[in-house]
Protein backbone atom coordinates (compact mmCIF):
# COMPACT_ATOMS: atom_id res chain seq x y z
CA UNK A 1 0.00 0.00 0.00
CA UNK A 2 1.32 3.46 -1.18
CA UNK A 3 1.45 5.95 1.74
CA UNK A 4 1.94 10.22 1.47
CA UNK A 5 3.20 12.11 4.51
CA UNK A 6 0.82 14.82 5.68
CA UNK A 7 3.38 17.51 4.73
CA UNK A 8 3.10 16.36 1.01
CA UNK A 9 -0.16 16.46 1.03
CA UNK A 10 -0.06 20.19 2.49
CA UNK A 11 1.70 20.69 -0.05
CA UNK A 12 -0.16 19.69 -3.10
CA UNK A 13 -3.26 21.42 -1.20
CA UNK A 14 -0.76 24.70 -1.06
CA UNK A 15 -0.32 24.02 -4.71
CA UNK A 16 -4.46 24.36 -5.07
CA UNK A 17 -4.22 20.49 -6.56
CA UNK A 18 -7.97 19.09 -6.28
CA UNK A 19 -7.35 16.41 -3.92
CA UNK A 20 -10.18 13.59 -2.94
CA UNK A 21 -9.18 12.97 0.69
CA UNK A 22 -11.47 10.63 2.71
CA UNK A 23 -11.90 11.07 6.18
CA UNK A 24 -12.70 7.50 7.97
CA UNK A 25 -13.24 9.05 11.29
CA UNK A 26 -16.67 9.06 13.25
CA UNK A 27 -18.46 11.78 12.35
CA UNK A 28 -17.98 13.59 15.96
CA UNK A 29 -13.60 13.21 15.51
CA UNK A 30 -14.58 15.05 12.00
CA UNK A 31 -16.83 17.60 13.17
CA UNK A 32 -13.62 18.37 15.55
CA UNK A 33 -12.09 19.62 12.56
CA UNK A 34 -10.71 18.06 9.29
CA UNK A 35 -8.59 18.59 6.43
CA UNK A 36 -10.69 21.16 4.50
CA UNK A 37 -12.17 19.34 1.17
CA UNK A 38 -12.16 15.85 2.89
CA UNK A 39 -15.07 13.87 2.60
CA UNK A 40 -16.18 11.79 5.82
CA UNK A 41 -16.66 8.73 5.65
CA UNK A 42 -16.55 6.79 8.40
CA UNK A 43 -14.65 3.25 8.04
CA UNK A 44 -18.02 1.22 9.12
CA UNK A 45 -19.81 3.25 6.25
CA UNK A 46 -17.14 3.11 3.59
CA UNK A 47 -18.52 0.01 2.43
CA UNK A 48 -21.77 0.40 1.30
CA UNK A 49 -20.70 4.43 0.39
CA UNK A 50 -17.58 2.87 -2.34
CA UNK A 51 -20.28 2.50 -5.03
CA UNK A 52 -20.30 6.39 -4.72
CA UNK A 53 -16.14 6.95 -5.47
CA UNK A 54 -14.51 6.75 -9.05
CA UNK A 55 -11.94 4.01 -9.76
CA UNK A 56 -10.32 6.34 -11.85
CA UNK A 57 -9.33 9.06 -9.07
CA UNK A 58 -6.65 8.68 -6.23
CA UNK A 59 -8.08 8.88 -2.96
CA UNK A 60 -6.11 9.98 0.39
CA UNK A 61 -7.27 8.08 3.40
CA UNK A 62 -7.16 9.48 6.64
CA UNK A 63 -8.21 8.92 10.19
CA UNK A 64 -7.22 10.07 14.04
CA UNK A 65 -3.45 8.40 13.64
CA UNK A 66 -3.18 6.11 10.54
CA UNK A 67 -4.59 2.91 11.39
CA UNK A 68 -8.46 2.88 10.58
CA UNK A 69 -7.17 4.94 7.43
CA UNK A 70 -4.69 1.49 6.59
CA UNK A 71 -7.72 -0.88 7.17
CA UNK A 72 -9.54 1.61 4.88
CA UNK A 73 -6.72 2.23 2.09
CA UNK A 74 -6.75 -2.01 1.69
CA UNK A 75 -9.94 -2.39 1.39
CA UNK A 76 -10.62 -0.15 -1.37
CA UNK A 77 -6.74 -1.27 -2.95
CA UNK A 78 -8.55 -4.71 -3.18
CA UNK A 79 -11.63 -3.19 -4.56
CA UNK A 80 -9.77 -2.20 -7.27
CA UNK A 81 -8.99 1.85 -5.89
CA UNK A 82 -5.90 4.00 -6.36
CA UNK A 83 -5.39 4.51 -2.86
CA UNK A 84 -2.92 6.06 -0.53
CA UNK A 85 -2.96 6.34 3.29
CA UNK A 86 -1.86 9.48 5.34
CA UNK A 87 1.27 8.53 7.59
CA UNK A 88 0.64 9.39 11.31
CA UNK A 89 -3.06 10.44 10.20
CA UNK A 90 -4.65 13.63 11.76
CA UNK A 91 -2.12 13.55 14.82
CA UNK A 92 0.61 14.66 12.47
CA UNK A 93 -1.47 16.98 10.64
CA UNK A 94 -0.41 20.47 11.09
CA UNK A 95 -2.02 22.39 8.63
CA UNK A 96 -5.42 24.17 8.48
CA UNK A 97 -8.94 22.56 9.39
CA UNK A 98 -12.36 23.04 8.67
Amino acid sequence: MQTITPDEVAVRLNKEEVLDIIDVREAAEAAEGKIPGALNIPLGLLEFKKQDLDKRHEYILVCRSGARSGQAAQFLLDQGFIVKNMKGGMLAWAGMLE
